[in-house]
């Protein structure tokens, strides 16, 4: 294993990263971060392109952007290009796929009044469908996922740049998330903890408008006497298998922490958590679902509901 975290096969290997994923969750945003980064980019080159653009001597990372207004684009041609990319030694290559919800992508196509390249004589709902179908097999195929629904443009930005930041990237970065069950769970997440089984301080007047990132919220849910050997056993767990995921050439690995609100216990935990990893050398980054929601929607209504 390499310092920077690529497995010694890969080390010294020019890196590609291919950016895909359904029309409008970000793609195009992502194509020009990566050039701020120092990428060279390409942006829908046809399939049957690429191996002759990787044939010479790469002088810098290169980013290429394929979506399904390319010409050739097939989901088994393209898993054919992944295939080949993963095989051959001298590249590292890793699959970005953007994504958002179904009605986060009909809201942007309704913002911008653009037809929808799978469907231009439809209802953009039409064609947003047949593309998430059609990209199923790639997006399994993801090394890095990122779900644009709740981001702005500049958040989106700043989330390409910390996991390819070619200066500041580490072997593996972790990010930590907390979430609502009643929201459903976020997308990408690679291990997910219950945390409702904790007292709530929902149920204490004083804290009920508090988040999980007050102190006295974050000191009653450690008072609970199975708090300690909870957060310690997943600190443990995932101590563990971060070092696997390394070596099996994961750049990225999404923990999840669930309550009913996402207000009070998983964010507690989250923020618990996160320091754990960080103060054991990871790099860690933290997203807290259901307080950026409620920020963004009302600052002042901010803990209206139970975690």
């Amino acid at each position: 294993m390499t310092e920077g975290g690529q497995p010694e096969e890969t080390a010294g290997a020019a890196r590609i990263v291919l950016v895909t994923g359904p029309s409008g969750a970000g793609r195009s945003t992502a194509i020009a971060a990566l050039e701020d980064l120092g990428y060279e980019t390409v942006d829908n080159l046809p399939l049957s392109l690429v191996p002759r653009l990787i044939d010479g001597p790469l002088r810098q990372p290169l980013a290429l952007g394929i979506d399904v207004r390319n010409r050739e684009f097939s989901a088994a041609g393209l898993i054919e290009l992944i295939d080949r990319l993963t095989r051959t030694p001298e590249l590292h290559l890793e699959v970005l796929f953007l994504d958002a919800r179904p009605e986060v992508l009909s809201r942007r196509y309704s913002e911008t009044r653009r037809r929808h390249p799978l469907a231009p004589s439809e209802a953009p709902e039409v064609g947003i469908a047949q593309e998430i179908d059609l990209l199923v097999p790639i997006r399994a195929r993801a090394d890095v996922l990122i779900d644009s629904s709740d981001m702005t443009i500049h958040d989106c930005r700043a989330e390409i740049g910390r996991l390819f930041d070619m200066g500041k990237r580490e072997r593996l970065s972790v990010s930590v998330h907390s979430f609502s069950y009643k929201r459903g769970v976020p997308r990408g997440l690679d291990m997910m903890f219950d945390c409702r089984f904790l007292a709530n301080p929902h149920w204490v007047p004083g804290l009920r408008p508090l988040t999980g990132l007050d102190p006295a919220v974050a000191a009653h849910v450690a008072a609970d006497t199975r708090y300690e050997e909870f957060v310690n056993r997943v600190r443990e767990l995932l101590l563990f298998v971060l070092p696997a995921h390394v070596i099996e050439g994961r750049s990225h690995v999404a923990v999840g922490f669930g309550c009913t609100g996402g207000q009070h216990r998983s964010v507690a935990v989250t923020e618990a958590i996160a320091r754990a990893l960080a103060e054991a050398g990871w790099h860690v980054s933290k997203r807290h679902r259901e307080l950026e929601r409620r920020a963004l929607a009302s600052p002042a209504g901010m803990g209206t509901t139970g975690a």
